[in-house]
Formats: structure tokens, C-alpha cells, sequence
């Protein structure tokens, strides 16, 4: 072990301790009470019981489901799945896999064991993970590789420390030729651009709901704090010239159902709307409803006729996939601060991109957009072929 990782690894641990007292409050929490247990304190998290399988570490939903292509090429081959949010485990189950949480950097050397491929998804960079999976024979993978523009120059301030990490990666398959140059800059080799695979993900609805006959139906899927008032705003505003216009606000985050059902109800009494919970009654009968439901998003999508996107009305964020709306020929709007899903929006066509302010005027200029699409396709191959060759 050399000196620079003795010191990361100590780090690491003094690290640990510092934050112990914040990870025990978090813990008691919601929407931790299963993540922070399992990857601080390995409660319930054991080694994986497979060795020498096909390890796949992702970070939430969105990376867990962009899985689903990918895996089918090797249904005879040993998976086995870490990830670090409770939606993204939860998806990940979905697969024939063992599925873990990803342990803390601390927990690493003595929870790792060996695999024959690591395949790490996205932006997943942790240098433990990389260097104790080399260290036990794994050939290890960055794929859909991306640097975003909000976070280059901080890469760039560190490029010692990448250059480091980084040297532990046989093959990166980046999203953009921009990504391929910020690796190349970092110390990379071996770089392929391939584009971003959430385009080769099978895009489906789980249900099928009946639309109501002669309305406007309007989704805000995937909203943050402060987007669910920017959008009852514009939607107050524009229903007074349109009054066949619904509104179905699904927050991105189900620990926060409660408190946007607060916020729809002040706006309700206020403005004399009639307001519903979608698991109550699954009708979307009222003026104003709230999703407080898992996995409706594409549903809703599937009989929507504009989705308002959230995520990037915010700059912290970063944006959500508009893949999904754009398949169900929904009419997106989004705000302007999408740097995450920068690459999944070239390929998006009839999308309007405007501030919290502006959603009540892109509204009107709906009626007037054909439905956004998408018209790009990604080939699996070089990624598919590369992991066989490790295996």
C-alpha cells in the first residue's frame, strides 16, 4: 500500500469519527433510516456472498434503472450491485443480483472481496472503492463518464488526486467529446465516447389510468423545494384563461409528500380549487393533485399533455432525465439550469427552457409547440464487448 493511500485511508477515518454524532441524528431519519445504517455502520450490509461475479455500482434510480440494457447481456453471468440511495437500492432489487449498499471509504478493504469486473456508473468517483477493487483483481470500468460544467474547475484544482484515482481504471466510456477532453486533462487513458446509455433504457408505464375526457392535463414530475409554488403560481394564473387546465405535482422525494399536500391545500383555500391525493382516489378529477405515490411518475407521463420538469429551476440541482416525458409526447418545460442532464437534453427536441417566472407564459406558448421527442439512439456494443473481454 503506498503512502498516499495510508494517508487517504486515515483520513478517511478521522473523518469518520468527526462526523460520527451527524450520522447517528441522520440515521434516525426517513429517508436514511436504511442508507446511513448499512453504509456507516454495515448494519444488515455483509460482503458480497458471490465471488468473481460482474459487480455493478450505481448511485440512485436513475443510474440503477439505466442498468436494465445492459444486464440482459449477461443473464448467465454472476451480478452483483452496491448503490448509496434507498430509491436506487430498491431499484436495483428489481434484478436477478445481489444487491448491497456501497460501504463507507473506511469499511472498504475489509468488505471488499474478488470480483472479476467492476462497472462504475456516472460521477460514482471513490478512490478506496477503485484502488481495493483493482487491488483484489478486478478490472474496473467507468461508464456514461461525465464532468459537468458547474464542477470541471473544482476536478481541475485536484487533477493530481484524480490522476491518481484514475490510475486505477482500465476503460472509461464517456457521454460527450467535452468529457473526453475534461478526462484526457485529469490524466485519463483509454477513453471511448459512446453518448449517454439512458438512451438505450426501455422507457415503459407500469399502469394504465384513464384520462378525463376534455381537460388539460399538466404533470410537474421530479419538483424540489421552492419549484412546487413556482409552479402553482403560473398554473393559478394560467387557469383563468384556460379552465379545462389540471394540474399533478409528483415531488421528487416521498418525504416530502406531506408538506407539498400542505402547500397545494393553502393554494386551494385560497384560490377555491379542489385538491385530491392521488393514492386516495387514482381519478385526477380535481383542479389540484398530489402523487404522494413511488413509481407513477410514467404513468402520469403516458396521459399528460405538458410536463413541467423540476430539478432545474434550482442551481443546485442539476435537472432530472427528459427522456421519459419526451417518450409519452409530452410538451417539456424545464428551467435552465440542467447541467447534469446536459448531454440527455441535445438529443430532446421542442423543449422550452425558461426561469420560475416564465412558467406561466411557456403554458400559453404550449399550445402553440408540437410534442417534445426524441430522435437519438446509442449503440451497447463496444461496452457489452469490452466487459467480456474482462470476464
Amino acid at each position: 500500500m503506498s503512502l498516499f493511500t495510508l494517508f487517504y485511508y486515515f483520513l478517511s477515518a478521522a473523518l469518520y469519527v468527526i462526523a460520527l454524532p451527524f450520522l447517528v441524528i441522520l440515521s434516525f431519519k426517513k429517508k436514511y433510516k436504511e442508507s446511513i445504517p448499512a453504509r456507516f455502520f454495515l448494519f444488515k450490509n455483509p460482503p458480497f456472498k458471490s465471488l468473481d461475479a460482474l459487480w455493478f455500482h450505481v448511485c440512485s434510480l436513475g443510474e440503477a434503472r439505466a442498468l436494465c440494457p445492459i444486464l440482459k447481456e449477461f443473464e448467465n453471468q454472476k451480478i452483483v450491485i452496491t448503490t448509496i440511495t434507498h430509491t436506487g437500492n430498491s431499484e436495483a432489487k428489481r434484478y436477478d443480483a445481489e444487491v448491497r449498499y456501497l460501504p463507507y471509504e473506511l469499511f472498504l478493504p475489509f468488505w471488499i472481496k474478488r470480483e472479476k469486473v467492476l462497472v462504475v456508473l456516472e460521477a460514482e468517483f471513490w478512490y478506496m472503492l477503485f484502488k481495493v477493487a483493482s487491488a483484489r483483481g478486478a478490472k474496473v470500468i467507468l461508464l456514461n463518464a461525465r464532468i459537468s460544467d458547474k464542477s470541471v474547475d473544482k476536478y481541475m484544482k485536484f487533477a493530481w488526486f484524480y490522476k491518481k484515482l484514475l490510475a486505477n481504471v482500465e476503460m472509461i466510456f464517456v457521454q460527450s467529446e467535452v468529457d473526453k477532453n475534461r478526462f484526457l486533462a485529469l490524466g485519463a487513458k483509454n477513453i471511448a465516447v459512446i453518448g449517454n446509455i439512458k438512451l438505450a433504457g426501455e422507457i415503459k408505464k407500469t399502469k394504465s389510468y384513464i384520462k378525463p375526457e376534455n381537460i388539460e392535463l399538466i404533470v410537474a414530475g421530479s419538483t424540489h423545494p421552492d419549484e412546487e409554488e413556482a409552479v402553482l403560481e403560473a398554473f393559478v394564473a394560467y387557469k383563468e384563461s384556460n379552465k379545462r387546465a389540471r394540474l399533478v405535482i409528483v415531488p421528487r422525494h416521498p418525504e416530502r409528500f406531506a408538506g407539498v399536500y400542505a402547500l397545494m391545500q393553502r393554494y386551494a383555500q385560497k384560490y377555491k380549487l379542489t385538491l385530491e391525493k392521488f393514492s386516495q382516489t387514482k381519478a385526477l378529477e380535481s383542479d389540484l393533485v398530489l402523487v404522494d405515490m413511488m413509481g407513477e411518475l410514467n404513468n402520469i407521463y403516458a396521459i399528460s399533455d405538458i410536463a413541467i420538469l423540476g430539478g432545474a429551476f434550482r442551481e443546485d440541482v442539476g435537472g432530472h432525465n427528459p427522456l421519459e416525458p419526451a417518450f409519452f409526447g409530452c410538451k417539456i418545460i424545464t428551467g435552465k439550469h440542467f447541467f447534469h442532464q446536459k448531454e440527455l437534453f441535445k438529443y430532446v427536441h421542442h423543449v422550452q427552457y425558461v426561469q420560475k417566472d416564465e412558467i406561466e407564459e411557456a403554458l400559453h406558448k404550449a399550445q402553440e409547440l408540437p410534442p417534445s421527442m426524441v430522435e437519438e439512439e446509442i449503440n451497447l456494443e463496444p461496452v457489452v464487448q469490452k466487459i467480456k473481454e474482462y470476464i
